[in-house]
């Protein structure tokens, strides 16, 4: 845990966010030696008046006492002080900025490296006003706010968990971002508008009659005109220090406002009308997502369908996103690592990015996700901080049941939320094998969530899983890295083992017995960050093996797909019915085995589906299902009782679309007969779930005529690009709203 309450913090630069921060800090630990320069003598005065400083004078003098020091002044002023509190700082003081440009601290020229700059957190708090000085200070402004590190590679884990762990005592939500995406988001987000609100003030005042034009001015021109009462030395600083981002964006803008020019010279008023509509459109979204907070359930509409024509064709080289499972856990591990894990190819889906936020507001500090990468600063096995409110899962049943194994053994209470659909599944079987390591976990009435989880001491146990349970057995493998002794689970059939595979990539030893059927660990020992490369997901691979399996004159080649032994079933099946498989390049990756997977038609044939192969193809059977109404004869599946409670009851739902679509089901309890034949077009319900939306997506390959697919928004959670992956293969899909 990163202990800040006793630290010595020097604020230089006591302006309106300066003295925010003062003012905050001191609400949060009135006894807190706080210490401050500033050029403004009178700011500094009424600080100490107001009891919120209590030291005030020169750098030279305070800064050797600091143990964080914090820069709120302007870019370049920034850079004009460092080298000054380089020479006075204590050695192990931390350094911290505000500034809202980053990349100019570093850039050729500067006499600074990330090296010379081990100590130097750069921080940007994305809260401010239009006022200024240390009388518009106030000690709630960072509240609930989003507050951006850039942390660099000459940084250290514990600095960055200190200068985490300020801003959370603040109440800021603490993202991370490199620092060059930062000056590109905040030039297009922040520095534009603010230019463009000094920019019409300066045209109007230049205007004959500029006063007459001012007095008939309306609240509009006020509220557009506000951020040009900003700190005018400030500004200039942000835009001189990031003046390649702002340039690019700028020259965007002055294309947009040619290309409107132009509109209203030729008196376009249908395509002014729709470049208005779509932008007012897009800023009516944006205010609901982030400014009229609602239940986070409804966050994600399900009011999305997909449309796809017949006779579309599966042909090219792809590769699909990158593994869920394994981004989740990537995340997980990380966190808990001593030092910083570095991710590649992590799937940027709702429900991984849910996660990615859980851990954020538990104290990680997480850069990214940036085109699949992520740096991971771990905070080691007892880091992580208490979460301020419930932690949200989205749709994904695997981030909570894993999640509830990990707080259980925490020091701190929790709580464990999710959209509609994660809200009705089933959590006993993780509640109930917990408490009996010692855990307290509350869920609803019917054993679903909310889990609210107290921390608790746990100890080993040896678990026998009724059903082969991946997630599961995981949720029980963390628990017991904080256990007493050792915990072992059972397993019916072989699942998933990619936590076994990961926590010893983590240098955490793992006791497996295939013979046995059983994964142990002990607790006690350390985690050690690693690097991951995440293999791209079989489970998304699946829905184009099966298009390209069933639509003749198909040749596809996927690249890098995750082919771990526990989740190949869909392979096995599609074999099993006659498909032409070959698997080439193949590779271990981070422990992961990887390959390249060459599709081409040829006929299916029903099969009876082997019970062993149903743990390993548990995700993929909607789609297999799509298979199976193109294969020649029944296909029968049989022990799969599981479908029926995953984020829709599969067997269910797609059995009333294959009906709809004219194929012959027969359903039972625990699986499904399907008769391979015709596909008809037609309506189709995804019931909110992502698998079966792009299951019936795929069917549309085969189908006499369109299929309409509704509830399709949450393909989101772990395939965002599906439609554009399906579109660049030849699929003849669209989406509407």
């Amino acid at each position: 845990m990163n202990d800040i309450e006793n630290k010595v913090i020097l604020i230089v630069g006591l302006g309106m966010i300066g003295g925010s921060i003062a003012r905050g800090l001191k609400k949060a630990k009135p006894e807190r030696r706080i210490i401050a320069c500033d050029k403004d003598t009178k700011a500094l005065q009424h600080a100490v008046d107001d009891g919120v400083v209590s030291e005030s004078g020169e750098l030279a003098t305070l800064c050797p006492q600091a143990d964080i020091i914090i820069l709120a002044v302007p870019p370049l002023t920034v850079c004009e002080l460092l080298p000054e509190v380089l020479k006075c700082m204590s050695p192990n003081a931390i350094i911290t900025d505000v500034a809202s440009v980053k990349s100019h601290i570093f850039t050729s020229g500067q006499q600074f490296s990330e090296e010379a700059l081990a100590n130097f957190v750069p921080a940007h708090p994305i809260a401010g006003s239009e006022q200024s000085g240390y009388s518009a200070a106030i000690d709630d402004l960072f509240e609930q706010r989003n507050v951006i590190l850039t942390p660099h590679a000459g940084n250290s884990t514990d600095s960055v968990a200190t200068i985490n762990a300020l801003w959370r005592e603040l109440g800021a939500n603490v993202l991370g971002m490199t620092r060059v995406r930062h000056d590109e988001v905040l030039a297009a987000t922040s520095h534009l508008p603010h230019l463009l609100a000094y920019a019409i003030v300066d045209v109007l005042l230049k205007q004959e009659q500029s006063e007459d034009i001012f007095r008939y001015a309306a609240g509009g021109f006020a509220d557009f005109s506000r951020l040009a009462s900003s700190d005018a030395k400030m500004w200039s600083d942000i835009f001189v220090a990031n003046s390649a981002a702002v340039e690019k964006v700028l020259d965007d803008y002055i294309q947009s406002l040619l290309d409107f020019k132009q509109a209203i010279q030729k008196q376009e008023h249908g395509k002014l009308e729709e470049s208005f509509g779509a932008a007012k459109q897009a800023r009516e979204n944006f205010i609901s997502q982030h400014f009229k907070p609602k239940k986070q359930e409804e966050m994600t509409s399900n009011q999305l369908s997909f449309s796809v024509q017949p006779d579309g064709q599966v042909a090219g080289t792809i590769r699909v996103a990158g593994d869920k499972s394994i981004s989740h856990r990537s995340i997980i591990l990380a966190s808990i690592a001593n030092g910083i894990t570095r991710v590649t190819g992590f799937l940027e889906g709702e429900d991984a990015l849910n996660t990615v936020a859980a851990f954020r507001e538990m104290g990680v500090t997480i850069v990214g996700p940036e085109n699949g990468e992520l740096t991971i600063y771990g905070v080691g096995k007892r880091g992580l901080q208490a979460p301020r409110r419930p932690l949200y899962m989205g749709n994904s049943g695997t981030a909570m049941r894993l999640l509830a194994g990990l707080l259980a053994a925490q020091s701190f209470d929790s709580e464990l939320t999710g959209d509609e659909s994660l809200m009705e599944r089933p959590m006993n079987r993780v509640a109930e094998p917990l408490r009996s390591m010692g855990g307290n976990i509350v869920t609803g009435d019917a054993g679903t969530p909310p889990l609210k989880i107290r921390g608790s001491k746990l100890n080993g146990c040896t678990y026998e899983m009724p059903i082969a349970s991946a997630q599961v057995k995981s949720c029980l493998l963390l628990a017991g890295l904080y256990a007493e002794g050792e915990t072992k689970i059972l397993e019916p059939a072989p699942c998933r083992d990619h936590t076994e595979r990961m926590l010893q990539g983590f240098g955490y030893s793992v006791s497996v017995d295939a013979q046995e059927g059983s994964s142990a660990v002990s607790g006690g020992a350390d985690l050690q960050a690693t690097e991951i490369d995440v293999p791209a997901d079989i489970s998304s691979a699946a829905f184009f093996l099966v298009a390209a399996a069933i639509t003749p004159g198909s040749d596809l080649t996927l690249q890098h797909v995750g082919v771990n032994p526990t989740r190949i079933g869909i392979i096995n099946l599609l074999r099993d019915m006659g498909a032409d498989i070959e698997s080439s390049n193949e590779r271990l990756v981070g422990g992961e085995p990887v390959a390249d997977l060459r599709v081409r038609y040829q006929p299916l044939k029903g099969i009876v589906i082997a019970e062993d192969q149903i743990p390993l193809a548990i995700d993929e059977f909607p789609v297999l299902f799509v298979a199976a109404a193109c294969a020649e004869g029944e296909t029968l599946l049989r022990g799969a009782e599981e479908l029926r409670v995953k984020e829709s009851d599969r067997i269910d739902a797609m059995a009333q679309g294959l009906e709809k679509l004219g194929v012959a089901v027969e359903t039972y309890q625990d699986g499904i007969k399907i008769t391979g034949g015709q596909i008809d077009g037609g309506a189709v319900d995804s019931f909110g779930d992502h698998r079966i939306a792009m299951a019936f997506a795929v069917a549309g390959l085969r189908s006499e005529s369109s299929i309409d697919i509704a509830n399709c928004a949450n393909v989101a959670t772990s395939f965002p690009n599906f439609v554009e992956l399906a579109t660049e293969v030849g699929m003849r899909i669209s989406t509407s709203k």
